[in-house]
């Protein structure tokens, strides 16, 4: 089905917004669920958002509530995140993942396809 591919990671600064993309080929279409997840040093990989491609439900982590938003464009086969409002602590590598069978796509252990992951650096 192809690999997922992240773009759009930038350095901005406190509330500024970024919107990443993934170009997920079939995979947004096919997948059970597609998320993002965030990896930084003091925190290590942690799930930000999920989509479950059947009814398009969404769940956040608490620390993207209000914030951040999924969405996905099947036409194009890509999935977003928009992200506004930045802090610091959003800083980190943000991949793109797909889990093909099952399981919560806010938890690492369900993806089984992972992007190489785009970098986000929000200054104070």
């Amino acid at each position: 089905q192809g690999q997922l591919l992240e773009s759009g990671g930038d350095s901005v600064q406190t509330g500024g917004s970024l919107r990443l993309s993934c170009s997920a080929s079939t995979y947004s279409r096919t997948s059970y669920c597609m998320g993002w997840f965030r990896q930084s040093p003091d925190m290590g990989r942690a799930g930000v958002a999920a989509l479950y491609t059947d009814d398009g439900n969404t769940e956040y982590a608490d620390s993207a509530k209000g914030r951040f938003t999924i969405s996905v464009d099947n036409a194009k086969g890509t999935l977003y995140l928009q992200m506004n409002n930045l802090k610091p602590e959003d800083s980190g590598m943000y991949y793109c993942a797909a889990a093909l069978y099952g399981g919560s796509c806010l938890f690492q252990s369900a993806p089984n396809v992972w992007g190489q992951g785009t970098q986000v650096t929000v200054s104070s």
